[in-house]
């Protein structure tokens, strides 16, 4: 859907030209969802905005579908990419389905007179959502959740083969967060369509994202599946600050804790796992490995806390045994 070739990005501040990055090479496809991800400051709206033509690049070639960008006439290019902001959409008086049909805008007459096909239009972007119960609702009753599913539906009816998107999870708690990504993972899927999002996510990125794009300061933006960037190494570099850990099983992050302290570990499955997680929150390495005066054995009954292979204790659960532990400690 899009090739873009040694491509440089920046803006222009008083006279000055302030490169953002450069040498970016990569391709955009159908039927995938790709994740761009940085730190706050890297770029990753203005690369947005570029490709939107929202502002003009500093140099190389974008192209979408075989044509440079700048060959599109505003029309064209509304009928080929549409973009969903980050802002919230603060409107009133305004009933969902008619947002929803606002995306039929590059179709319609000067009157914006809908016809059939703009209605059926809609109503597939209504349906592919699973927003058929708000539509009579009016935008500004609608939760942060809802209303980012109308404006995916808008860009929907505006039928193009390319979505945008700039921060779509921003504003969202978790579950909703989790509910929009798989939405739009399912969207590319059903549809065909290119879908290219900016995300802090990073967790949600990793296991959802068909692509990633990792952008770093002054350095050339890294592009792959998470599980080859996995392989690669290049997520472990990614995210370099103190605290961060990565595990290269799992390809994804974790916060790490300085442990003074070790301790003997025996048992196994789930309950093993959480009291691992447990005590490196509070500063205890433990597993079966280590050699210590202090060992936790985890039993049927419950958890048996040792000195020196003597049971000195027995805690029903692990909050018990983190109390247990610190007092001994």
């Amino acid at each position: 859907m899009i090739r873009i070739e040694n491509l440089s990005i920046g803006y222009r501040d008083k006279g000055r030209i302030h490169v953002v990055a450069t040498h970016i090479n990569a391709n955009i496809r159908g039927g995938e969802l790709t994740c761009l991800l940085g730190t706050n400051g890297v770029g990753k709206s203005t690369l947005l905005r570029t490709l939107s033509a929202f502002q003009p690049k500093l140099g190389g070639s974008i192209y979408i579908q075989g044509k440079e960008l700048e060959e599109y006439t505003g029309k064209q290019l509304s009928h080929t990419v549409s973009v969903v902001l980050t802002e919230r959409c603060d409107v009133r008086n305004l009933s969902v389905a008619d947002l929803v049909d606002m995306g039929r805008s590059p179709y319609t007459d000067f009157w914006g007179t809908l016809g059939k096909e703009d209605h059926a239009a809609a109503r597939r972007a209504i349906a592919l959502t699973g927003i058929e119960p708000l539509t009579r609702r009016m935008m500004h009753t609608l939760s942060d959740g809802e209303r980012q599913k109308v404006m995916i539906a808008k860009a929907l009816a505006q039928e193009t083969p390319i979505i945008l998107l700039d921060e779509p999870t921003a504003f969202l708690d978790f579950p909703s967060k989790v509910e929009m990504m798989q939405l739009l993972h399912r969207i590319s899927r059903q549809t065909g369509k290119a879908i290219f999002l900016s995300t802090h996510d990073l967790e949600l990125a990793l296991q959802v994202a068909d692509k990633l794009w990792l952008m770093k300061p002054l350095e050339d933006v890294t592009i792959g599946t998470p599980e080859d960037l996995t392989l690669e190494g290049s997520l472990a570099r990614f995210f370099t600050r103190k605290g961060v850990g990565f595990d290269q099983n799992t390809g994804l992050f974790h916060i790490e804790f300085a442990c003074a302290t070790h301790i003997h570990l025996e048992g196994e499955g789930q309950r093993y796992a959480m009291m691992c997680k447990a005590l490196r929150r509070n500063g205890i390495e433990a597993n079966s490995e280590i050699i210590s005066d202090i060992s936790i054995y985890i039993t049927k009954s419950g958890y048996a806390i040792c000195l020196k292979g003597q049971q000195i204790a027995l805690a029903e659960n692990i909050d018990q045994t983190l109390k247990k532990l610190s007092q001994l400690l």
